[in-house]
């Protein structure tokens, strides 16, 4: 046989070895470079870890009781099958979709989420300016940090919604709807999964409240997460925009404020005091969806509050196909709940989701790098979105539908 000639060797010289030598300028933004080393939101959640303190991370991370309904929510996605076509013509491919009347750029929306500066002091303004600046939707939470006017003053451009509560006030509740409406948000979204608050055992066990307490535990935490807290004492006070009482637990605060005899009568009434749409966050049947559907809202978002209030909730990926069937074409259905990646995004939208709502993968950018920290989120959505529409064979979002996708048994 004859020799190899890729088996000679030879004394290696500095030109060998130069060529794979890679020397970078060092960063000045430490922040940024570690944020652009996560390739995923699993890198970021692990980075939000190790900078924040453990009870704000658990109020983010965790979910209700023995926490179910957030792990089937993740095995479900977990077995999600693509069926992609081969042979398209894919050199061009449409990400954007218009949500209730109002164009975006990719079919996703970063959703409510309440307490967020104590994530990050950046908070609010800085997921809204991120959002804005990628072309993505926002809805403002009524338990948010930041008020619907100072979001506006602060970030101006990008589509802004609004979640609503109903208060037992319902005087309180007709201010705020005049106060959003005046601050120019187009949309609300009334959430009405939560006549009480969950039982988050995470957070009784860390003894989470809003704002923190300070005690020897506290104190020790400190020393671990000197960041966070230099943010948190040395910023504006730590408070809720639409609340009064802005002291207490996750519980405590809902039970003071929330309505928990909240009915349909409540959503004709809304309808009468809103013109523009309404969506109804919470929806967990096809029944209810139907329901509201009747009272002439524009959208329903199938949601159990991230796995947030009752535990062993219905996966909402499961109740899509059900949902879609018992509401008219008019209505607008939406989905969220344990949506960690671009491909989550795009299942949904295969499932038939008009768009996918996200929460927790923005909350771990935030925590992990404040506003630079969503916009990677973003960024890692976006990419995984283009990548898994050209790798589907699909050129438009619009042409996403259930023959692309099928479930796994478990």
């Amino acid at each position: 046989m004859p020799e190899n000639p890729f088996n000679e060797r030879h004394v290696p010289k500095w030109s060998d070895v130069s060529q794979f030598l890679t020397l970078r300028a060092p960063r000045l933004d430490l922040n940024r470079a570690r944020l652009e080393a996560c390739a995923d939101v699993w890198d970021l959640r692990r980075l939000a870890r190790s900078r924040t303190p453990q009870a704000v991370f658990d109020y983010v991370d965790g979910s209700a009781a023995s926490e179910v309904t957030l792990k089937r929510q993740r095995d479900l996605y977990s077995r999600i099958e693509f069926l992609p076509k081969v042979l398209v013509d894919v050199a061009n491919v449409r990400t954007g979709v218009k949500i209730l009347g109002v164009e975006s750029d990719w079919p996703f929306v970063l959703g409510p989420t309440g307490f967020t500066r104590l994530m990050n002091h950046e908070g609010e303004v800085g997921v809204g300016a991120a959002a804005a600046r990628n072309g993505v939707h926002y809805a403002l939470s009524t338990l948010g940090t930041t008020s619907p006017e100072e979001l506006q003053r602060a970030v101006p451009k990008g589509r802004k919604m609004f979640q609503l509560y109903i208060w037992r006030d319902r005087s309180f509740s007709r201010d705020l709807l005049a106060r959003v409406k005046g601050a120019g948000y187009d949309t609300l979204i009334l959430t009405v999964d939560t006549p009480i608050a969950g039982q988050r055992l995470r957070d009784v066990r860390n003894g989470f409240s809003i704002p923190p307490r300070l005690t020897l535990k506290t104190l020790f935490d400190m020393s671990l997460h000197p960041a966070w807290w230099f943010n948190l004492l040395t910023t504006p006070a730590l408070e809720f925009a639409s609340l009064s009482s802005t002291g207490g637990t996750v519980a405590e605060l809902i039970g003071q404020v929330f309505d928990p005899q909240l009915t349909m009568a409540d959503v004709e009434w809304l309808r009468s005091e809103w013109s523009g749409p309404i969506v109804i966050k919470g929806i967990q049947s096809a029944a209810d969806a139907a329901l509201v559907a009747g009272a002439g809202v524009d959208g329903v978002l199938i949601s159990n509050h991230g796995g947030r209030q009752l535990d062993r909730a219905p996966v909402p990926l499961e109740v899509l196909p059900k949902v879609l069937e018992a509401v008219p074409e008019r209505v607008e259905v939406f989905v969220d709940g344990g949506v960690m990646s671009g491909g989550d995004v795009v299942a949904g939208l295969c499932m038939g989701a008009k768009a996918v709502f996200v929460g927790r993968a923005y909350l771990y950018g935030l925590m992990a790098g404040g506003e630079a920290g969503v916009e990677q989120v973003i960024r890692i959505f976006t990419k995984d979105i283009l990548n898994q529409m050209v790798l589907l064979g699909v050129d438009d979002v619009a042409k996403l539908n259930p023959s692309m996708v099928r479930v796994r048994e478990g």
